[in-house]
């Protein structure tokens, strides 16, 4: 009897191994194809894993918070400071222009214009998906030019990766609500 049962405590531990070899196999193989995968995350919003940070936790408030950030970039009329708060890979795609900007320069170029208006934004709806290492806020914002006191209503998508011990814009997209031209 004490023979029978050492006999099935060794199956067990060498069935327990062979699942635990099988399982650390399987782990390594599913993240090989996740790290060749277009769609990781690392890979399909950044340049390259290795120009990422590793992203502290940041809760729903806080991602909502960072439109904040920018809104404040705005208010000092600079654009290198504005153009300061997107990630050295990034995009933007803005409301009141047709070209995409997709370095510094280009950036900051657009801000000079833009900041004449002297914009000041609200979100009116935001909806907030997060990722291990990325975050996105999209929906509605509202911005009173205090140069003229008009308004602009616009669907807006931000994706923020942490960079260089911060959130980040990695993509910006803007545009004006689309019904009003519709008629």
């Amino acid at each position: 009897l004490a023979r029978a049962s050492a006999t099935r405590a060794a199956g067990a531990r060498a069935a327990s191994t062979l699942i635990t070899q099988q399982a650390g196999a399987s782990v390594q193989a599913m993240n090989a194809l996740s790290l060749a995968s277009p769609l990781n995350t690392r890979s399909f919003f950044f340049s390259s894993a290795a120009k990422a940070d590793a992203a502290p936790a940041i809760s729903k408030e806080e991602v909502q918070g960072l439109f904040s950030l920018w809104n404040d970039a705005l208010a000092t009329l600079d654009p290198d400071t504005v153009a300061k708060r997107y990630a050295s890979t990034s995009v933007l795609l803005p409301t009141v222009s047709d070209t995409p900007r997709t370095d510094y320069e280009s950036i900051k170029s657009y801000f000079v214009d833009f900041l004449q208006k002297k914009p000041q934004g609200v979100i009116l709806e935001s909806n907030v998906i997060q990722g291990d290492d990325w975050c996105m806020d999209a929906g509605i914002y509202e911005f009173t030019m205090g140069a003229t006191g008009d308004k602009v209503k616009a669907r807006y998508t931000y994706v923020y990766q942490f960079e260089e011990g911060e959130w980040k814009i990695a993509h910006h997209h803007s545009s004006v609500m689309p019904e009003a031209f519709l008629g």
